[in-house]
């Protein structure tokens, strides 16, 4: 599994970016694959995730209503759509990947999650 994200940049408070994340190892995830964020002196935190085979999607409260993640199966990749944008949601953004599938409660434990991308820079101006 070798994961690139993309899409990051810098934007204005309101603004929308659109994040990908391609798997382009041997097989495109069967269980669990999240976004996580950074910013520096602080841990890394759930955003949002996604379960092949579920209907569900997970958010971290300080995103939903303005983050979709979504999966494209035959691209082998993972979007990350933000939306209304505020200057704390600037980090650095990775995607990772789980080897097997995660139960719902375990989404967002970092722990759950064995591959991780190099991570994209979003930075949101008020």
């Amino acid at each position: 599994v070798q994961l690139q994200a993309s899409g990051g940049g810098s934007v204005q408070a309101g603004g929308s970016l659109r994040l990908s994340c391609a798997d382009s190892g041997r097989s495109f995830s069967r269980g669990g694959m999240a976004w996580f964020r950074q910013t520096p002196g602080k841990e890394r935190e759930f955003v949002a995730a996604i379960r092949y085979g579920d209907t569900n999607r997970y958010y971290a409260d300080s995103v939903k209503g303005r983050f979709s993640i979504t999966r494209d199966n035959a691209k082998n990749t993972i979007y990350l759509q933000m939306n209304s944008l505020k200057p704390e949601d600037t980090a650095q953004y990775h995607c990772a990947s789980a080897i097997n599938r995660p139960i719902s409660s375990a989404l967002r434990d970092r722990a759950s999650y064995r591959y991780w991308g190099q991570g994209t820079l979003v930075t949101v101006s008020s």
